[in-house]
Formats: structure tokens, sequence, C-alpha cells
């Protein structure tokens, strides 16, 4: 399964992209995911409620440019990957995409990729996301090394 979803933020692209970094703020917008725990640079623990099914994994951050891109892939099992990239539309407006691609599993998480029951999801992640940032106006932290 794949999904692609962009939003444009009013705020700088440096702006969206610290907060993005913050991984363990993640719950406060991503409606399924219970909590994200950095265990370093590149590893991040998640546990995740999808359908009734509460899921735990490690994803690996493969690459991260400061205000530009954070790619991942899932460890241990699971098959899931993907790049959030980050561009400057103005001094004050950016666009955050997301892109994941996945290998469903179950029947749930099949017909759910099917009907585009992820891709909504993904999409009302990003719309609760502008909202989060654009109603603070600043970043909550920053992580700006590269990966």
């Amino acid at each position: 399964a794949k999904v692609e979803k962009s939003i444009e933020v009013n705020v700088p692209v440096a702006t969206a992209y610290n907060q993005w970094t913050q991984f363990e703020d993640f719950p406060k917008f991503m409606e399924n995911v219970e909590s994200v725990s950095q265990l370093d640079d590149t590893h991040l623990r998640w546990v995740a409620e999808y359908g009734g099914d509460r899921n735990e994994w490690t994803a690996e951050i493969t690459e991260q440019v400061p205000a530009q891109r954070i790619a991942w892939r899932g460890e241990g099992g699971v098959q899931q990957s993907g790049l959030v990239t980050f561009e400057p539309l103005g001094e004050a407006k950016s666009k955050v995409t997301v892109e994941m691609d996945w290998e469903p599993e179950g029947m749930k998480e099949k017909v759910g990729a099917m009907v585009g029951a992820d891709s909504r999801s993904v999409g009302e992640d990003l719309d609760r996301f502008k909202e989060m940032i654009e109603s603070r106006g600043v970043e909550t932290g920053a992580f700006r090394g590269s990966v």
C-alpha cells in the first residue's frame, strides 16, 4: 500500500521541520499513535492502535537533512518505509509532503488500504499538524543534525 499526502502550512519551512523532529509530540496530531519514544538519533519506538489492534515497532531514520527531508524504515519484520519532505513556499509558508509504503497485515489492514482509510488518516493527521503548528507559531524544539 502507498500513501502520498501534502499540506501547506503558514509557518517558515524551518519551523515546520523543527516541529516534525519532535517525534515524541506525534500523538498530539496523529490520531492512532499512542506514543513515540526516541531511543537515539536514528531509532524511534512506536506504539499505535489501528482498527482495535495495538502494534509496537521500531523505525530507523535512514536520512535526515535539516529543513528538507526525513526518511525512515521499519525494523524487525515491519514492512514500512516513508519520507517527509519540507518545501519553502515563501518566507512564512511551507509545503509538507508525507509518502509512505507498507505491506498491510491481516484482513482489516488490507481492506482499509483498499478503501483508502489509510490515506484519509494521513490527511487528517496533516490537518491536525497544520492546526497545531499554526496556532502555536513556533516549534516546541528542534533537532538540526543530519543522518
